[in-house]
């Protein structure tokens, strides 16, 4: 038992897939926190476009907006 905890502590075979996996968890992480910290600006930006369009709207339209 001794002998096969050693040679565990001492071998390196499954030392390249826990640094991936665990590069690959920050990634992760990193693009949720990207995608939660956006989403206030785009939605001003979508809001302010939407207003624009509307007015453009109501305004090549005669002043009455359609749908």
């Amino acid at each position: 038992m001794a002998e096969r905890l050693c040679r565990f502590w001492v071998e390196e075979d499954g030392q390249d897939m826990i640094e991936y996996s665990l590069l690959i968890t920050f990634i992760a992480i990193a693009c949720m926190w990207f995608v939660g910290a956006g989403r206030d600006p785009v939605k001003g930006i979508w809001t302010t476009a939407n207003s624009s369009i509307t007015v453009a709207n109501t305004s090549a339209n005669g002043g009455t907006p359609q749908n």
